[in-house]
């Protein structure tokens, strides 16, 4: 005996077929809503590191001065900011190197053949 504004087994068929669409489209928005809000985040973070990179160069750039500060107490001016600029540019190179050297390891991507 069919119940009152049923069509059957095809009503039924399309009932279930509509609350499984519905379904999906609320599982798409909640999705869509995680992703906002995720990205959202992400964005922030991101807007913090940089900020942090930023005031991290500067508070180096102070140190880097204060060091030539204190240098040139017992030293010329000039010769303090030389020692201090030869030191930046050995750590640079050092660094570079490093760098390559393991750019060189991890390239090209792909594993070794035994």
């Amino acid at each position: 005996m069919p119940t009152q504004g049923s069509n059957g087994l095809g009503g039924a068929t399309k009932l279930l077929a509509d609350h499984a669409i519905a379904i999906a489209k609320l599982e798409l928005k909640l999705a869509l809503l995680e992703l906002k809000k995720k990205a959202a985040a992400l964005g922030v973070g991101v807007g913090l590191l940089v900020g942090a990179a930023v005031l991290g160069l500067f508070g180096l750039g102070f140190l880097l001065a204060a060091a030539a500060a204190g240098l040139a107490t017992a030293l010329p001016t000039w010769l303090a900011l030389l020692i201090v600029g030869i030191v930046l540019v050995l750590v640079t190179g050092l660094l570079a190197l490093l760098g390559r050297n393991s750019l060189e390891r991890g390239v090209p991507p792909v594993p070794e053949v035994p």
